[in-house]
Formats: C-alpha cells, sequence, structure tokens
C-alpha cells in the first residue's frame, strides 16, 4: 500500500466513522472502485486515528466521567458523570460480546455467497430510510444528562447491529435509536461518540498485534485523526441546528450506486 492510499484511506475512515454514513461501507468501496489491495488489519488500524481523535476531543469529558465513576463507587457520591460512566461500562459489556459473535457469523456469510458488496448497499440504503424517518418524526425532549439506564442501553447494544450488516454504521445506528428515544440531535451524537470509545479500543488492541507499523501506516493514521477531529467538531455545531436528512439522502444515493456498480463491473 502506498503513502497516497494511506492517507486517502485514513481521511475517508475519518470522515465517516463518525458521521451516520458507515466507514466500513466506503473503506470497502473505495478499494473496491479503485482495484486497491488493502491489507485486512489496516482496516482497523485506521480506527486507531479516530479512537486518538475522540479520546482528545472529549478528554476533559473522559476525565469527569471516570472520576464520576470512581466517586459514585468509593465515596457514595452520585452524579450525571459517574451515571453516565456505568451506563457505558455496563452496556459495553454484552454490546462486544454480541458484536463479536455477529461479526464472525456476518463475514461467514459474506465469504460464503459472496455478497458483501449487496449487503453494505442495502443497509446503506435501509438504515438511510429509517433514520430520515426517525429523525423527522422524533421530538427532541431527553438531554444526555437526563437519560435513563434503559434508553442507555438500547442505544448501546443497537451497536452490535453494525457488526451483524457491514454498512449500518456504528454511529449511524446508535444515533437512529438514540433519537427514536426522544434524545436530541446533539445528546445523540455526543453520547453515540462516547460509547464507540471503548468498543473501538477494544477493536485496535485485538487487532494490534497485525498492525504492520511502516510509514504509510503512520500517515493514514494520521490522517485518520486529523480528520476526525475535524468531524467531531462539524457535527457537533451542525446538529444544534440542523438535521440527518442529508446524511440520510447520502446514505440512500451512495446504496442505489454500489447496486448500479455491481452490474456493471
Amino acid at each position: 500500500m502506498t503513502i497516497f492510499q494511506a492517507i486517502i484511506l485514513g481521511i475517508v475512515q475519518g470522515l465517516t466513522e463518525l458521521l451516520p454514513i458507515s466507514s466500513s461501507a466506503h473503506l470497502n468501496i473505495i478499494p473496491w472502485i479503485l482495484n486497491w489491495q488493502m491489507p485486512e488489519s489496516f482496516d482497523v488500524a485506521l480506527h486507531l486515528g479516530t479512537l486518538l481523535a475522540i479520546t482528545l476531543f472529549f478528554f476533559k469529558d473522559w476525565i469527569a466521567l471516570l472520576k464520576g465513576g470512581y466517586n459514585q463507587v468509593v465515596n457514595k457520591k452520585k452524579s450525571t458523570e459517574g451515571k453516565l460512566f456505568w451506563y457505558i461500562v455496563i452496556v459495553t459489556i454484552p454490546t462486544g460480546i454480541v458484536s463479536l459473535v455477529l461479526d464472525k457469523a456476518s463475514d461467514m456469510i459474506c465469504e460464503t455467497f459472496g455478497i458483501e458488496m449487496i449487503l453494505i448497499a442495502l443497509a446503506l440504503i435501509v438504515l438511510g430510510i429509517i433514520l430520515y424517518i426517525v429523525d423527522k418524526k422524533s421530538k427532541s425532549e431527553v438531554s444526555l444528562e437526563n437519560m435513563t439506564f434503559k434508553q442507555s442501553f438500547l442505544i448501546g447494544l443497537s451497536q452490535a447491529i453494525a457488526a451483524a450488516f457491514p454498512g449500518t454504521s456504528r454511529s449511524g445506528i446508535t444515533m437512529t435509536v438514540a433519537r427514536a428515544l426522544k434524545l436530541d440531535r446533539e445528546s445523540a451524537a455526543k453520547y453515540s461518540f462516547l460509547l464507540s470509545t471503548p468498543i473501538i479500543l477494544a477493536a485496535v488492541l485485538v487487532s494490534i498485534k497485525d498492525f504492520e507499523f511502516t510509514f504509510a501506516f503512520l500517515m493514514g493514521v494520521l490522517a485518520s485523526f486529523l480528520s476526525g477531529i475535524l468531524v467531531i467538531k462539524f457535527l457537533l455545531d451542525y446538529l444544534k441546528k440542523g438535521s440527518f436528512k442529508g446524511f440520510a439522502i447520502y446514505r440512500v444515493i451512495i446504496g442505489i450506486a454500489i447496486i448500479v456498480l455491481t452490474f456493471i463491473m
């Protein structure tokens, strides 16, 4: 893999992992169209960049969450930060287990029937339509601070669906479920980012032994990190007044384009 290819894929990872448009879809589509050879571990390696972006951007939030979680257990001091920390911890464990099982099953089906690109296209289209409808009809009645454990659990567990259906998008499905549960858009996005941190960290740690620490690798991770920082800032600002409509339409267009290309390539 060339440095140029690594940088392009890193930028794509940073943009699409954190927006509700699916990084797995785009990291499959681009090498497929351009006939690039991407090592299997490079996909996960690029997640290191977005992990660093989320960690740095929400560094103060994570410090507050960790302190809150500690104080709630040790000093018996309840706080919003402590509550959110333990919500994230509790939901991450079953989500990680279910995601691992569904991911292996999905890979087996795709390899057996050779239908990965079609599944990606369908996932993009279906969730795009669902995201549009849910976002349009759902009220913004719940903030991050007022979220219940049930809401947190359902949002977190929905991440496993992204493992079962490539193209679904981890951020896409969590933001959709959050909106369905009446979280405001900004809270839905922020909680999605916080929830993704331990899951991405686990994926990176599991695959780190397979990483090829070349200059191209480092440039790809750097590109993913920088674009990830910009995307987080953009999305949180945009959702203060904007909606998910544009992302939903984009998903449907890309999904249709993939189906067309599948039959003509």
